[in-house]
């Protein structure tokens, strides 16, 4: 642009110089043209951009009417002149400089339209003067803009065809007004040039008309940027409104680069309209050196001190008063922006926290039983498409012992490491789950075939195999699971019932593992639908008692019974007690049931004493009764009503059901025992906390358990744990009494250990009161009273293998009560 500024100023002193002024009206005309150049360039109306402030003037209208009053030689110098004596003095050179090279092209543009219009120029008539003017005003105004808005563009960072639509409305206005003020003077001056001194009037007139429009149209303009700009900010996402405030605020108030800084976290981002340059939390000083104008991020009330907002301009920029304000205002507005979106976030965060805690075990941190029905019916409903869906049900063995042994926290600590245990072992795929307590669940997914669910539950119980290390000790776990594959119909709800009914079965006969099979399936609709007719077979009396008679192994003599509950229902017929035991605990009739199941037993004892057959019977007690203070009285209330002593009643208790460390189980054992009720500790051998049990709840009466009679003539340590028990039973002064004798050599064997009692299938089935009763006035071999033969005549003198104690023939006084044992 210089360089052909420069040509043109050369070409125009060319032909001043060979056509100098010749007369004072020459020299006059050509200093008015430089003056009125030099005060167009003065009369402007500034406009910032970035730290470049942009001034539209008047200069082309002064090019305009010069061509119509002089030479277009004079014109260019006197534009050139004009245009330096006006910036001299206020602009930077840089800036001057290109002033005086864009009008001065500006000025030879037009004079070349002058050139192509030929003996047209200059024009004599009114209508000729405008039309030609026009033209060349035109001309003027396009190189005008062509020369300054790529400038401008460049300076702002705007796009140049952008930047060519900004304001063009006004600017077409103010070419207008321009050309009219050019072409009234042109007007004024051929028909009296003494009217030219009105000119600069009419000119300060229109300018400052004009320059009132453009700051109104830029405040409003402002204004709008701003509303648009907080309306933005209105999102809950806080690198969204800070992303947001960045490209706003730098368009906003012509910023080169804009910084926010907040003060929690102290992260920091920076950047301009066209994106963010930086966001992090250790800001590296920045590339633009000039001047920053801080504010605080403080709100309206100015309580909240969020951070500070930084506007960073490469040279001096001053903040004109509306512009400040507008700085406050978006301040504020961000200051309430970011504010939201941190409580958004933090809002977010604590229901995210609420939805995982909702959905997992606290303590473990796998799924709960609510994420995994909504995750299983969720697989169900897809399963066409990702193969077979299986759940397979684990249970912790004799897990409570460890609470009541070494405390909840070490429970705590165990249920931990067999969680993480699981889920290792778990496939990607799978759902590990805690559905409470020491019960797990696995979600196995996309199974190519049913069968594979049984290896996979086999890998799962397998990384329990190898014993936790708990506060320095190593605990071995053992666990049940049960297999079931997922239903046609039913859902979910279905396969974990069905998981859960494998799972018991496995429980029950000593596997570690079961699949469901629909045909030992008892746990279905009617068991429920029995649950609902228990208050009507309490009333009715359908519940009724059988008696398993306890046998002296040595006389085959009988020495007590236990009673056995059962019921007769009127459509069903007898139901076996794994059926509705559950169900009676878990209602509200379990006091009635206990009672009528007591009264039939004294009652059944009462009419074998007055048969001459004084034998006392056994009853169970659910654990449930045990946390009721008045079972006791209960009990004793009963015994006086049938006029029976309380020693000839024995109460048996689940070892691994009544480790309590509740005082009223303490309280109420201790008053059943003191009144002179026999105690007995049922399935010994099975749990952890025998020796716990009996050092807090002196018993009269151990039994030995049928698992371990079952086994004890082919593994060692069934064995084993029988002579363990003997021995304990006569270092307590206890009686002990072994269950579940089905053969001849199981009871001599017993015997031989020291076992002085036994019952069993060997010497009779559950019985009727009166069946029993009968049994016994028949007796064995002509004796009355025995069910067997003795295993040696009266008086012999018997060799007993092994370590006998004389406390071991001491005949026990045994019990009797509602069971769920199977006859």
């Amino acid at each position: 642009m210089s360089v052909c500024a420069t040509f043109v100023a050369l070409a125009a002193l060319i032909a001043v110089w060979t056509e100098p002024p010749d007369s004072v009206r020459d020299l006059v005309t050509v200093t008015t043209l430089v003056v009125t150049v030099a005060l167009a360039t003065v009369i402007k109306t500034p406009v910032r951009i970035r730290s470049t402030t942009v001034a539209f003037a008047w200069v082309e209208t002064a090019i305009v009417i010069g061509l119509a009053v002089a030479p277009a030689s004079w014109l260019i110098l006197a534009t050139g002149i004009g245009v330096a004596c006006g910036s001299v003095t206020r602009l930077a050179p840089i800036k001057t400089a290109f002033g005086v090279a864009k009008h001065t092209l500006v000025a030879g543009g037009s004079t070349l339209v002058i050139l192509l219009l030929g003996n047209a120029w200059p024009p004599r008539e009114p209508l000729q003067i405008v039309l030609l003017l026009g033209v060349v005003y035109l001309v003027a105004a396009v190189l005008d803009d062509l020369l300054a808005i790529p400038v401008i563009a460049l300076a702002s960072g705007t796009p140049i065809m952008r930047q060519f639509r900004t304001d063009l409305d006004l600017r077409i206005a103010g070419f207008a007004v321009r050309f009219l003020v050019a072409a009234c003077t042109v007007l004024i001056l051929r028909a009296d040039p003494r009217l030219l001194l009105a000119v600069p009037a009419l000119v300060l007139s229109l300018h400052l008309a004009y320059s009132t429009r453009i700051r109104s149209r830029t405040e409003q303009q402002a204004w709008q940027r701003l509303a648009r700009a907080t309306d933005a900010l209105n999102v809950v996402d806080l690198d969204q409104v800070l992303t947001t405030a960045v490209t706003e605020a730098s368009e906003l108030f012509s910023a080169d680069e804009i910084e926010i800084e907040l003060r929690e976290g102290g992260r920091t981002v920076r950047g301009n309209a066209a994106g963010i340059a930086y966001d992090g939390t250790s800001p590296q000083p920045s590339d633009i050196d000039g001047r920053v104008m801080p504010v605080a991020l403080e709100g309206h009330n100015r309580t909240d001190d969020l951070g500070v907002l930084r506007l960073r301009f490469a040279g001096p920029v001053e903040l004109s008063e509306r512009e400040q304000y507008t700085l406050r205002t978006f301040a504020s507005a961000l200051c309430t922006a970011v504010r939201n979106a941190q409580a958004y976030a933090e809002l977010a965060r604590i229901a995210q926290d609420h939805a995982y805690a909702a959905t997992h075990d606290a303590l473990t941190g796998l799924s709960n039983r609510r994420h995994l029905l909504d995750e299983g019916s969720a697989q169900l409903t897809t399963r066409h498409a990702d193969g077979v869906t299986a759940l397979v049900l684990i249970d912790l063995n004799h897990f409570k012992e460890v609470n009541d042994t070494l405390g909840h926290g070490a429970g705590d600590r165990v249920l931990i490491q067999v969680a993480e245990r699981l889920r290792r072992a778990a496939r990607p795929d799978d759902l590990v789950a805690r559905l409470g307590g020491d019960e797990f669940a696995v979600l196995l997914r996309g199974l190519p075939a049913p069968a594979v669910a049984s290896h996979r539950a086999e890998a799962l119980l397998n990384a329990l195999h190898d014993p936790l290390d708990v506060d320095g000790m190593r605990i071995s776990v053992e666990a049940s699971g049960g297999i079931a594959v997922a239903p046609a119909t039913g859902g979910m709800p279905e396969l974990l019932r069905r998981a859960d009914v494998a799972m018991y079965q496995a429980k029950r006969a000593g596997q570690r593992l079961a699949t469901y099979a629909p045909a030992r399936d008892t746990a279905d609709l009617s068991r429920l639908t029995l649950g609902g007719e228990l208050p009507r077979a309490v009333a009715d009396h359908e519940f009724t008692v059988n008696f398993q008679p306890i046998v002296d192994l040595a006389s085959g003599e009988v020495i007590g019974a236990e009673a056995l509950a059962r019921w007769h229902h009127p459509t069903h017929g007898l139901i076996d007690p794994l059926r509705f035991l559950e169900a009676v605990e878990r209602s509200g009739l379990l006091p009635a049931f206990a009672e009528a199941i007591l009264d039939q037993a004294l009652i059944a004892a009462c009419s074998w004493r007055d048969a001459g057959f004084d034998l006392p019977v056994s009853v169970n007690v659910s654990p449930r009764s045990l946390l009721d203070a008045r079972f006791p009285g209960a009990v004793l209330a009963r015994l006086r009503a049938h006029d029976l002593p309380p020693d000839r009643l024995v109460l048996e208790l689940t070892e691994t059901l009544t480790l309590s460390q509740l005082d009223v189980v303490d309280r109420v054992l201790s008053r059943l025992r003191d009144s002179g009720v026999r105690l007995a500790l049922d399935d010994f051998g099975t749990g952890y906390s025998s020796l716990s049990l009996l050092s807090r709840i002196p018993v009269h009466e151990l039994k030995i358990d049928r698992s371990f009679v079952t086994a004890m003539e082919t593994t060692p340590e069934a064995a084993a744990v029988i002579r363990s028990t003997l021995d304990l039973g006569r270092s307590l002064n206890l009686t002990v009494v072994a269950e579940g004798v089905e053969s001849e050599p199981q009871r001599r064997a017993l015997w031989e250990l020291g076992c002085a009692a036994g019952q069993g299938h060997l010497f009779a089935r559950p019985l009727p009161a009166a069946a029993l009763l009968a049994s016994l006035q028949r007796g064995h071999g002509g004796r009355t009273g025995a069910l067997a033969p003795a295993l040696h005549d009266a008086g012999a003198v018997i060799r007993l293998p092994g370590r006998r104690a004389g406390g071991a023939r001491t005949r026990p006084n045994t019990s009797a009560a509602g069971d769920s044992r199977q006859p």
